[in-house]
């Protein structure tokens, strides 16, 4: 091959492309970073910080709302969207300015423009103004991301059958919304525009929201909506869509027509692999997603992938421990492979929902001795406070470690972290009871709840 101009060409400036690329250039590699938009890639632009903005914008406005709960007077007289997007944009445009200085701080190349495998060390960038530019690398990392899934026989027209990036955009909260799929992404916008006076409907076609979590999670989250004024239509399909001029019709595999003003595909998202040259290299998918081995590394040896392009959880922090194992492993060290059962998960949605491990029916499908317990937040002192309900269930292996932490309710996401130490450090129930957890927080729950597993309890019963 020569001598190469970069040890990594990185191909997609997302979270799993950025981070694979700062952590190899603290390495010392030389690298190369190809991105046709913008540096953050969907995380940073139209995923999780917008997201989450706009949720703060609505948790605000739900705050106004029931102030008089807490003892205060107020009155909420109206959302004013051109607010609601400033905010949302001065946090994704800080983030940016301080992305852009960390990477160019590193002395990492980037350039801007499409970029294609020609090679399976070779990647040809057509650039902003026209001319290509081609990047030869030692190692290339595949990190393009991905795009909203579309579902079959639903045809979006980013005015009546929208999108999230369509949602995004909204100047407006519309007065009705049909939301198809309850995983995260659907969960999160009911969440939003029910707070913005939007009568929502989901559609989900497994019998539970948020189908990956515990049943116990998703029954706790679907009694939440109900009482918030969400309708859910679940282990429903949507047979077919029609866009009219005031809105849209949906009618459903069992018969019912539902009509709103707009439609939301929230079904997930699907890689975006296309017209980047991999069948020309020897990459291989399925499904459009790239097959690799437990280090990420492609059907071609000198190829990586990370990120939404491989069928792994597609969260921007598990990209970050994908980008990072690449460049690792490629500085020949020897970071530990990616446990993806012990990845935490939360969906931001009012309440939120969290875990991390394994749930009561994965624990055992995968053959272990299940006893777990499920602490109630009526008797938590910070989570009346707040004035919040949910619950913190363990999941542990009898006479063994914990297996899993699944927790709903307002701010439960900032409680992941130690939920996340205890799966993944293999605590037994009783180990994790002996800490004392400050009074009164929501940590405590987490507490309580192993101190009822290991035979102890406090705050709870028997």
């Amino acid at each position: 091959m020569g001598n190469p101009q970069y040890d990594l060409v990185v191909l997609g400036g997302g979270s799993g492309g950025y981070a694979a690329a700062l952590r190899a250039a603290e390495l010392g590699s030389r690298v190369a970073l190809v991105e046709k938009d913008k540096l953050g890639g969907t995380c940073l632009h139209r995923g999780c910080i917008p997201t989450k903005a706009l949720l703060r914008s609505a948790e605000v406005a739900e705050t106004v709302r029931h102030s008089a709960k807490f003892g205060v007077t107020s009155t909420l007289d109206a959302i004013d969207f051109a607010g609601v997007d400033k905010h949302k944009q001065s946090v994704v445009n800080g983030l940016f300015r301080g992305l852009s200085g960390l990477v160019a701080s590193r002395g990492i190349h980037v350039v801007a423009g499409t970029g294609r495998l020609t090679s399976p060390t070779q990647v040809t960038v057509t650039t902003a103004d026209g001319p290509e530019a081609v990047l030869t690398g030692a190692a290339v990392i595949i990190a393009t991301g991905s795009v909203p899934k579309t579902g079959a026989g639903i045809d979006v027209d980013h005015e009546r059958i929208i999108d999230s990036n369509d949602a995004l955009g909204f100047d407006h909260a519309p007065a009705s919304a049909i939301i198809l799929g309850g995983g995260a992404i659907g969960c999160e916008f009911a969440t939003a525009w029910n707070a913005f006076g939007t009568k929502v409907t989901i559609v989900e076609a497994m019998p539970n929201l948020l189908p990956l979590e515990d049943t116990a999670s998703s029954r706790a989250l679907e009694k939440a909506f109900k009482k918030e004024g969400i309708s859910t239509a679940l282990g429903a399909a949507v047979q077919h869509a029609t866009a009219r001029d005031n809105g849209v019709e949906v009618t459903l595999d069992d018969g019912r027509v539902l009509t709103a003003e707009v439609l939301l595909v929230a079904i997930g998202r699907a890689p975006a692999t296309d017209g980047i040259g991999l069948e020309s290299v020897g990459v291989t998918t399925t499904r459009g997603y790239i097959d690799v081995d437990p280090r990420c590394r492609t059907a071609v040896p000198t190829i990586y992938a990370v990120g939404d392009v491989i069928p792994t959880l597609q969260l921007a922090h598990a990209g970050f421990a994908e980008g990072i194992l690449v460049a690792e492993t490629l500085a020949g060290l020897q970071p530990d492979e990616i446990d993806y059962a012990r990845i935490p998960r939360i969906t931001y949605s009012h309440p939120e929902v969290a875990s991390v491990g394994l749930s009561t029916e994965g624990a055992i499908a995968a053959g272990h001795e299940v006893m777990d317990v499920t602490y109630d937040l009526a008797g938590n002192g910070k989570a009346r406070i707040l004035g919040t309900s949910g619950l913190v269930k363990v999941v542990a292996a009898k006479d063994g470690p914990v297996l899993g932490v699944h927790m709903v309710g307002e701010r439960v996401g900032e409680l992941l972290a130690e939920a996340q130490l205890v799966v993944n450090w293999d605590a037994r129930p009783d180990e994790v009871a002996q800490h004392i957890h400050p009074h009164p927080t929501l940590s405590e729950a987490i507490g309580e709840a192993h101190l009822a597993l290991a035979g102890k309890p406090l705050h709870a019963h028997a």
